[in-house]
C-alpha cells in the first residue's frame, strides 16, 4: 500500500506563486509515476503534470507551460510541484495520484491512477 498526502494548497491573488507538495510512504518503489491532477467547480478532472524515473516531467495543459514546474527528491519521496503567475482558472483543488505505470503509458488518465492523495485546494482571486 501506498499513501499519498498533499501540502501547500492556498489562497493566492492573481500573479502569485504556491508550491504544492505531495509525500509518497508505504510502498513506494510500487510507484514508477505520479502525477497531478486539478478539478475545478462543476468541472471534469484534468491531468496537470506527471513524472516518472526518467525525471523529465510531462506537462498536459497548454496554459499551464512555462507556469507550473513539476521536480522531485527522491531521497525524501516527495514531488513537487511549483505554481507562478497564478491565474483564477487555476482555481481548482489538486491532487497528486500514483500509478504503477511510467508516465507515458497513464500519466493523463485519472481512471487509471492507483493511488491517490485527498487533495489540497488553490484560490486564486483576480
Amino acid at each position: 500500500q501506498v499513501q499519498l498526502v498533499e501540502s501547500g494548497g492556498g489562497a493566492v491573488q492573481a500573479g502569485g506563486s504556491l508550491r504544492l507538495s505531495c509525500v509518497a510512504s508505504g510502498l513506494t518503489s510500487d510507484l514508477p509515476s505520479i502525477s497531478w491532477f486539478r478539478q475545478a467547480p462543476g468541472e471534469e478532472r484534468e491531468g496537470v503534470a506527471c513524472i516518472d524515473g526518467t525525471d523529465v516531467p510531462e506537462y498536459y495543459i497548454d496554459s499551464i507551460k512555462g507556469r507550473f514546474t513539476l521536480s522531485r527528491a527522491n531521497a525524501k519521496n516527495t514531488v513537487y510541484l511549483q505554481l507562478d503567475t497564478l491565474k483564477p482558472e487555476d482555481t481548482a483543488v489538486y491532487h497528486c495520484a500514483g500509478s504503477k505505470w511510467q508516465c507515458s503509458v497513464y500519466g493523463l488518465d485519472y481512471t487509471h491512477m492507483d493511488y491517490w492523495g485527498k487533495g489540497t485546494l488553490i484560490t486564486v482571486s483576480s
